[in-house]
């Protein structure tokens, strides 16, 4: 994600505890919001697929997904 829609953001945020968002501030914030969600799940998903136990005897496994 970009720092510049984090930082936005964060800027909207401020804004709503100072004022009531207008719609559009409140939808733009709602759209950035759910952008930031996908990237980090995806950001986190790619890490726990790439994330390895080592075992005692050096054996190596992947994580496996819980079902």
């Amino acid at each position: 994600m970009e720092k510049a829609n984090i930082d936005r953001i964060n800027e909207l945020a401020r804004l709503a505890r100072e004022r009531d968002l207008t719609p559009e501030e409140a939808a733009e914030r709602h759209q950035r919001r759910q952008k930031y969600l996908e990237a980090f799940r995806a950001n986190f998903r790619n890490q726990l697929e790439h994330t390895v136990i080592q075992r005692e005897d050096g054996t190596r496994e992947p994580l496996k997904k819980k079902s």
